[in-house]
């Protein structure tokens, strides 16, 4: 199976080495790294893998620490880490005008390794259903989604019903606002890959949700699509998508009539249809 190793960030720090899940498929034509949400893993991409290689893309996705096939780290579940982690990827493979799509959480993920380490190998950005630009109210951020004790109150709840959280997150992630968007089988399948992740992980990953990348998005030049559902659950298009939008200067916006959450899924064709769109005029 396919691993790459992010070192020990230094001998003072309690980061160890871990191992990271990854997969790399497809053609020479431009990478195109894919970065999952929670408490998703790669496989959750599957649909946009197929239509990317099909597409002669070089497709790069891979499991977050403590998530999927990844191992399951003891500690590093913030947004810096995240990044250093995705860093380490684009590092390794030696990728150079790649695409970095990220979803729900990964969509952090994009924004804070493009604030922190610039925008040298990117060709443009996608943040799809992201919880970007800030989600957490605070006294300079009033147009967030909740405040920092709602997160912590989520948080809880996973902690003290793992698979009762799950099902109704799941669920609530799939449906607009109220009725199912996709089958069955689909939901089973998210619940499955979910179950992968461990404790550690889903819990303090819920609280780096709170993260706030306004900075890191006022350092964006590169293309950037927005692609967001307009009856999302979990992360409502107006606290994020359309702040995104604004913040993000000649970013384009593609909102999903009908979608939720997982818009990649429930939606899959229009979803490829304009992320390979983007692609191409980049």
């Amino acid at each position: 199976m396919p691993y790459l190793t992010v070192p020990k960030e230094s001998p003072v720090t309690e980061m160890t080495p871990i191992q990271l899940y990854v997969e790399d498929s497809g053609g020479r034509g431009r990478p195109v790294v894919l970065i999952h949400g929670w408490p998703l893993s790669a496989e959750a991409w599957s649909a946009q893998t197929d239509a990317l290689v099909a597409a002669g893309h070089r497709v790069i996705a891979y499991d977050r620490r403590g998530f999927g096939r990844s191992d399951k780290a003891p500690n590093g579940y913030d947004y810096d880490t995240f990044a250093r982690d995705l860093d380490e990827i684009i590092t390794q493979l030696d990728l150079d005008g790649a695409v970095l799509v990220g979803f729900s959480m990964g969509g952090g993920e994009v924004a804070r390794y493009l604030g922190t380490y610039g925008q040298r190998r990117v060709a443009g950005a996608v943040l799809a259903a992201s919880v970007t630009p800030a989600l957490c109210i605070t006294g300079d951020n009033p147009d967030g989604g909740m405040p920092f004790e709602g997160f912590a109150e989520l948080r809880n709840q996973c902690r003290g019903d793992r698979q009762g959280f799950l099902a109704q997150f799941m669920t609530n992630f799939f449906s607009n606002p109220d009725a199912l968007a996709v089958s069955q089988s689909q939901l089973d399948e998210a619940l499955r890959i979910a179950g992968q992740g461990s404790d550690q992980a889903l819990q303090d990953s819920i609280i780096a949700w709170a993260t706030d990348f306004r900075a890191d998005l006022a350092k964006l030049t590169v293309p950037t699509l927005v692609i967001h559902g307009d009856s999302d659950n979990n992360v409502p298009f107006e606290a994020s998508g359309q702040r995104a939008h604004a913040l993000i200067q000649g970013s384009r916006l593609h909102v999903v009539a009908g979608g939720p959450h997982g818009i990649n899924v429930s939606h899959a064709d229009e979803f490829n249809r304009v992320l390979l769109d983007f692609i191409a005029s980049l």
